[in-house]
């Protein structure tokens, strides 16, 4: 008896979407970049329960014929292709004819298309790869197609997707991924009957606004420079971030003939460009478009095309790094040059015979990537070296990383118990560290780690029990969000408020801040919820648990005492004694060291 057999299409089908459609935001990616390559210059995006429920596209593209709109859900039935060799000059978005078969695998689709030239259009309506019924219809020119309870028929992976608001942060990912490539195409994102994004057609530099930043003040591009260069094997252009602007959030995006991607390699080139600019821990934002022929790279090689291989990586990789040192040695240079005019541009004309160039006045102290919030905002002050003598210092200008300088960890025999330091004398080194005698020599104990390990355990403990002090606002404050950070903080807002946040949402992109935990009261919040944001987002809290911990960690580093702060001896007593009472004390929740031991041996060495 033959034991092998060709699998009915329907099974097929169900097996390609579970590597094609992963998720909502899959699902839109195909629909989407099908309504690009149909030429649309409208496309509009209505999401109801963040793809579960909906998930509907409408363009206005050159829409299908009554024959291709029921051979589009075939599989491998595509429109890109004709031929092998046409692999190697792929201009469209898609070519493998899998997107459209392998959702109606797991959904339930219903699409109306047109073409300019028919009177009439076509209703088609698909549920698990079957034709519930096929008919003329009157519709606009393009397609709407809608995509109704994704993975009704595979409830283990509808039952693995996450919370709404997680989704619906993938979702909008998804979108930027789309809409920043694409900026000539007006594009509208609604979700929930909540218009999220419209985005009108313009420039790249206007449309990276209108996602990221302020489109009526332009504040966002308005730390970017502009990258420019075209050879041979690959023209690059786009914009990288004046390294001042960089952020400990950082957008970056890499996009290859109108298709975005990812590539480490070439993160790795930008990176490298702007070497010795940054502190450790700030990334650069940057927005890059490389055009190159389609021979020349690979985009067959994952199903969601975004891992892209190059002919000559090598290459590409010298003449990305060029391109943004050269675009951020102009941007360097510009500040520094002084024409001395006398404030006139009227310029004298030089005696006849004689030829004269306008006198420049180069400032060799000059440093366009001073520190922020330093004390000298115009320059760099001369002999800043001699401020930190002795001192451990770190290239992180924000927060300082007072490394520990070869002090060995605490050994783990070696306890402070709060009765000890009830009565043992305590000093303060620097204003930032607390001495206290032991029986093994000197420990160190940070006080700014030593406070927001404090205030963490006990902004968990609000968390928990819903027990936030709140401290209410004489004059409420605005926070104007992108919409991915406003559905975050959406899915957030419970437990900001069980902390003591009193928050109240004004429009799609804007909350009012109305009152704050009372140990932020002399602070303003925006910057604490802005870094709670950044915090939950750059650790994939996705969990309720995993919010609350980057929540009170936030906040605990936020309001802790701050580096250079004078210390009464009861102020240090008070924080040592409550460290000490802590169950792990020796390092902070995200794995800082709180307390090192300089031990006799070394002190004696010394002498």
């Amino acid at each position: 008896m033959d034991i092998i057999h060709l699998l009915p299409d329907s099974v097929a089908n169900q097996i390609a979407a579970g590597e094609v459609i992963q998720r909502p935001a899959s699902c839109l990616k195909e629909l989407v970049e099908n309504s690009l390559d149909a030429g649309a210059t409208r496309v509009q995006v209505i999401v109801r329960d963040a793809g579960r429920t909906l998930l509907q596209v409408i363009d206005n593209g050159i829409g299908m014929s009554e024959m291709d709109a029921r051979l589009a859900f075939e599989r491998h039935a595509t429109s890109k292709i004709r031929e092998a060799q046409d692999l190697f000059s792929l201009r469209t978005m898609g070519f493998r004819g899998e997107a459209l078969a392998s959702i109606c695998a797991v959904a339930q689709v219903e699409m109306t298309t047109r073409r300019a030239e028919d009177e009439t259009g076509t209703l088609i309506e698909i549920h698990g790869s079957d034709v519930v019924r096929q008919e003329v219809c009157a519709c606009p020119v393009g397609t709407n197609i809608k995509v109704s309870n994704l993975f009704f028929n595979v409830p283990v992976r509808r039952k693995f997707l996450k919370t709404d608001q997680t989704e619906l942060r993938n979702l909008l990912t998804e979108f930027y991924h789309i809409v920043l490539v694409y900026p000539k195409v007006a594009f509208t994102f609604v979700h929930n009957d909540e218009i999220l994004l419209e985005l009108p057609a313009g420039t790249e530099k206007q449309r990276i606004e209108a996602v990221f930043g302020n489109p009526k003040r332009n504040v966002y591009t308005s730390a970017f420079v502009d990258v420019s260069t075209e050879t041979e094997m690959v023209s690059i252009h786009g914009f990288v971030v004046k390294p001042e602007s960089a952020t400990r959030k950082a957008e970056q995006y890499f996009f290859v003939n109108g298709r975005y991607m990812r590539h480490p390699y070439f993160q790795k080139a930008v990176m490298t460009a702007y070497s010795g600019m940054l502190a450790s821990d700030y990334q650069p934002s940057f927005f890059l478009y490389f055009e190159i022929a389609p021979e020349a790279i690979d985009v067959n090689i994952h199903p969601t095309k975004t891992e892209i291989k190059f002919a000559d990586e090598q290459a590409i990789f010298q003449i990305l790094m060029a391109s943004v040192r050269e675009a951020l040695g102009k941007f360097t240079l510009a500040p520094q040059i002084d024409f001395d005019t006398n404030g006139s541009i009227d310029i004298p004309q030089p005696p006849t015979g004689e030829v004269t160039a306008p006198r420049v006045t180069v400032d060799p102290t000059y440093n366009p990537f001073h520190t922020r919030g330093a004390i000298y905002p115009d320059r760099a002050p001369r002999n800043w070296e001699s401020l930190y003598e002795g001192l451990p210092t770190s290239r992180n200008t924000g927060t300082p990383e007072y490394r520990d300088a070869g002090m060995p960890d605490l050994p783990v025999d070696e306890q402070l118990r709060p009765e000890e330091v009830e009565s043992c004398p305590l000093w303060q080194y620097g204003n930032k560290y607390i001495l206290v005698p032991s029986a093994n020599g000197l420990m160190l104990i940070n006080q700014h780690r030593a406070h927001a390990a404090v205030l963490y355990a006990r902004y968990v403990d609000q968390l928990v029990h819903s027990q936030g002090a709140m401290q209410q606002l004489l004059f409420p404050e605005v926070l104007s969000l992108s919409p991915d950070d406003m559905v975050l903080l959406t899915q957030i807002a419970p437990d900001l408020r069980a902390i003591g946040f009193d928050l109240e949402q004004l429009s799609p992109d804007s909350y009012s801040v109305q009152g704050v935990p009372s140990q932020l009261v002399n602070q303003s919040p925006l910057p604490v919820l802005q870094h709670i944001l950044d915090q939950v987002r750059e650790r994939g809290a996705d969990t309720q648990r995993e919010w609350r911990e980057q929540i009170a960690l936030s906040l605990a580093e936020q309001s802790a005492i701050p580096y250079g702060k004078p210390l009464t001896e009861e102020e240090m007593r008070d924080i040592v004694s409550k460290l000490v009472r802590l169950p792990q004390y020796r390092r902070t929740a995200d794995g800082k060291v709180i307390v090192s031991l300089l031990t006799d041996e070394e002190i004696n060495k010394r002498f």
